[in-house]
């Protein structure tokens, strides 16, 4: 079960780096509060939210292939996340 606490870590871990981000990137260019990085905080909290729900889903068949899928929908999220905050920096 340490890889499930493991993967749980590595989203809240990536996806608060990424509002952190958001908030680095409209300080530098004061921006604070700009409509686009609040549209990436939210979508980053509804990743995290369905995610963390992916995660915590017990009914399925082959459960490493699951969490797998999970990690690999983290990495995409979130390569797409980082896009849209270095695109408002």
């Amino acid at each position: 079960m340490a890889t499930i606490r493991d993967l749980k870590k590595d989203i809240n871990s990536v996806l608060g780096g990424i509002i952190e981000a958001v908030y680095i990137a409209e300080q530098s260019s004061n921006q604070e509060g700009s409509k686009e990085g609040s549209e990436i905080i939210d979508k980053a909290i509804d990743t995290f939210d369905s995610l963390i729900a992916e995660v915590n889903k017990k009914d399925v068949e082959d459960r490493k292939k699951h969490l797998k899928g999970v990690r690999q929908t983290l990495e995409k999220e979130a390569t797409q996340l980082v896009d849209r905050v270095n695109k408002l920096a």
